[in-house]
């Protein structure tokens, strides 16, 4: 799905994925391909989509009415489909980063506890 430019991929948890579209289309509306760029623009390098997993993901947000996709032409005059955050996915993409961020932290917590006694 997701690869690290490190010797490993690392594994996402589920929703990750639709999380991190939703937020690069919030950016302002992108073809299928600078969805990706956006991505690891925004990840500095360091995360990778693959195209495999990034055009199922579209599909299925489209169709959950989170973003809706219009023809129109790429920089480099080709027919290419253009997706924009609706109401619904700009509602989701804010619930969906309160519970990533409420996980994280929770999980930050976990990772920095201390054995008693030490």
């Amino acid at each position: 799905m997701m690869e690290a430019r490190q010797e490993k991929g690392i594994d996402l948890l589920q929703g990750t994925l639709d999380l991190l579209i939703l937020k690069a289309v919030s950016l302002g509306p992108l073809h299928g391909y600078g969805v990706l760029l956006r991505i690891q623009q925004i990840s500095g390098e360091e995360l990778v989509i693959q195209q495999g997993s990034l055009y199922p993901a579209l599909y299925r947000l489209e169709h959950q009415g989170a973003i809706v996709g219009e023809w129109g032409e790429s920089e480099n005059n080709r027919r290419a489909k253009y997706y924009r955050l609706t109401a619904a996915g700009r509602e989701r993409l804010g619930e969906e980063t309160r519970k990533w961020e409420r996980m994280a932290g929770i999980i930050g917590t976990i990772l920095s506890s201390v054995a008693e006694g030490a």
